[in-house]
């Protein structure tokens, strides 16, 4: 591949990551974030119940992530991510107009099929974009900078909430949130989108994404098999899942871990605040950590593992930048390993690959859901997190034994 001067790619780079960063934005300005937990809290559901819904989001996606990413293989994938932001619309206005167990179980469904039309599509569209740009080398620079925009504008959203909720109660958050993810399915629109590789010509694409006749089972076939078959990239999958998992589901719970320690229900988006904008600063993070070696990934990956457990178990301020800290390592490292991934698939099957990941994470979290429900009943929110980061240190340990062994084999 030709690599154009640094100067030249960066100016045809942002044809894609203006939309790409608008899209990252809008899609997580969603002013219910900081709240919806406590919405359902308030409404009378037990956290069982409310552990309960984090599973039904889970196995939404879980069911269509896979599917919709062989779908993004052989159809425009801005059109899916269009439609992405515009379920999870309809999913809150359910949440607004009928608050009750089932209309947010059915708002979780709306959501989860969003997101699994987005995940694999997202990643895949830059990746391409950005190799028909000579700038692939940029994906994780790229991609931290949106993952980071995403938590800044759920930082946003969370920070406006609370004069908003004051002002206007749920039903003003709610039309925030709704109006945000009208907008983000604008930005979509509007990302540019190449789809003139050999690969996909030869699955039965056509140069402007329409799918011929065997097209989607060709690349759903390709995909699964390179999943299963190939060793680099099967690895990169499971440090995809394992990385990014825990954390994502933990943080769920964050608000609840607040209430737990006195905060009262009014100053919760300030806490939420402090952690997401740690997360942020790791997003940002993501294009240096990149080039770190093996061993510092490691050890930099194993260090988030005691900053979330003692964040959680610490009351008071230097707790929330503990745990956010220990969130934004994640958070970087889980671009890193996107990135990996990335770069070690081949064929007209990006997406669909890139989606098996999306499923290994969501079926571990929710898995990890039905534990943390059941932990909770024996301990509590404080303790509940401070076991669940000790899956980071593992994966550490196992990266940092990987390492060794290559080096011993190479000596």
């Amino acid at each position: 591949m030709t690599t154009l001067p640094p100067r030249a790619s960066h100016a045809r780079a942002t044809r894609l990551t203006r939309p790409l960063y608008a899209y990252a934005a809008l899609g997580e300005f969603v002013l219910l974030y900081p709240l919806y937990a406590v919405l359902f809290d308030q409404t009378g559901l037990s956290v069982a119940q409310i552990s309960s819904l984090f599973v039904v989001w889970s196995l939404t996606s879980v069911a269509v992530s896979v599917p919709a990413g062989a779908w993004a293989d052989v159809v425009p994938r801005r059109h899916l991510l269009a439609a992405a932001p515009l379920l999870s619309a309809a999913g809150f206005t359910l949440w607004l107009l009928w608050p009750g167990y089932w209309a947010f179980a059915a708002g979780f469904v709306l959501w989860g099929a969003g997101g699994a039309l987005a995940s694999g599509a997202l990643e895949a569209l830059v990746y391409t974009e950005l190799g028909h740009r000579g700038a692939t080398g940029r994906y994780a620079q790229v991609m931290g900078v949106a993952r980071a925009l995403e938590v800044a504008f759920v930082g946003a959203s969370t920070l406006l909430a609370v004069p908003v909720m004051a002002h206007g109660g749920y039903a003003a958050v709610g039309a925030g949130s709704v109006a945000a993810c009208v907008l983000c399915a604008l930005a979509a629109l509007a990302l540019p989108e190449h789809r003139t590789d050999t690969a996909a010509t030869d699955a039965g694409v056509s140069e402007d994404g329409e799918e011929g006749s065997s097209g989607y089972r060709a690349v759903l076939r390709e995909g699964l098999s390179q999943a299963r078959s190939s060793r680099r990239v099967r690895g990169a999958i499971i440090l995809v899942v394992v990385v990014s998992s825990f954390w994502m589901m933990l943080e769920e719970y964050v608000p609840l871990l607040a209430v737990e320690t006195g905060v009262p229900t009014d100053t919760v988006p300030v806490v939420v605040l402090v952690v997401w904008v740690c997360v942020t600063v790791g997003g940002l993070s993501a294009g240096p950590a990149s080039r770190l070696p093996a061993g510092a990934f490691a050890l930099l990956l194993g260090l988030a593992a005691p900053a979330v457990a003692v964040g959680a178990l610490v009351a008071g301020l230097p707790g929330w930048v503990l745990i956010g800290a220990g969130f934004g390592v994640c958070q970087a490292a889980g671009v890193v390993a996107d990135a990996r991934l990335q770069d070690r698939i081949t064929g007209s099957g990006r997406a669909t690959v890139t989606s098996v990941a999306a499923l290994g994470t969501d079926a571990l979290t929710t898995v990890s859901y039905l534990l943390y429900a059941g932990v909770f009943t024996l301990t509590d929110h404080s303790t509940a997190f401070a076991l669940f980061a000790l899956p980071y240190l593992v994966a550490a340990l196992v990266l940092g034994r990987g390492r060794a062994g290559r080096a011993a084999a190479h000596t």
